[in-house]
């Protein structure tokens, strides 16, 4: 799969980890989605260690999996790179309650245990990567005020923009659907978050957005936080 060229990201991929890392190391706003870049070999990503990346899109768009994938244990200065998944969170307390006690019972604990986790991320000064369904603006103003109070340390967004069907085939894939009315309010959220993207407007906090679709996320290798800090200077891949 290494060796597999994927036209229209490869090439945009090899200049994104600069523009990913901030405007002092290239644009803002980077589209890596088909037909839009110029293709790459080994697809990379960098960020400056201790920013923080949410990741975003629709439920079943692909988050988990490319977070799992392509997210490294430590940053470059050895220190821990943490995760942020609500569904880590659920899977375990399936594990120690019972088979038979509906989700909607024990989601209240469940979204309290995450945000805490969250909480306790961004306090720790550690390269954080967060999955986010998008809907809540309030988790990446919450991400910005941290950053912002931490000098040097920046948030970007790395935006999923997968077609609803292709992301409901993925919530059938993995066993876990959404409400429709849910759904429909990830999908305005989303729709919002991408068009503005696309216009050259970021989310409030953000230094960068990076758009992928499902191509681009596939051909993503590696999502590495070893570029120096904001304000000081760095290369591209």
């Amino acid at each position: 799969m290494d060796s597999q060229h994927v036209p229209g990201v490869d090439d945009a991929l090899r200049t994104a980890a600069a523009d990913a890392a901030g405007p002092p190391l290239g644009r803002p706003m980077t589209d890596l989605r088909a037909g839009r870049g110029t293709g790459l070999r080994r697809p990379r990503l960098a960020f400056a260690a201790g920013d923080v990346v949410v990741v975003s899109g629709l439920p079943g768009s692909g988050k988990s999996t490319l977070i799992r994938r392509v997210v490294p244990a430590r940053d470059g200065r050895g220190r821990p790179v943490r995760t942020i998944d609500a569904q880590d969170v659920r899977e375990a307390w399936e594990r120690w309650l019972p088979s038979w006690l509906p989700y909607a019972v024990y989601r209240p604990g469940v979204r309290a245990a995450h945000y805490a986790r969250l909480g306790r991320a961004l306090r720790s000064g550690d390269s954080v990567v967060v999955h986010d369904c998008g809907a809540n603006g309030w988790v990446r103003r919450w991400a910005a005020r941290w950053c912002t109070r931490r000098r040097g340390r920046r948030l970007h967004l790395l935006l999923m923009d997968v077609p609803p069907r292709q992301a409901l085939q993925g919530q059938v894939l993995r066993g876990r659907t959404v409400p429709p009315r849910a759904f429909a309010r990830h999908r305005r959220a989303i729709g919002r978050l991408v068009a503005g993207a696309e216009a050259g407007r970021l989310p409030g906090g953000c230094a960068s957005v990076v758009l992928l679709d499902r191509a681009a996320a596939a051909a993503l290798r590696a999502i590495a936080f070893d570029r120096p800090s904001a304000g000081r200077p760095g290369g591209t891949e």
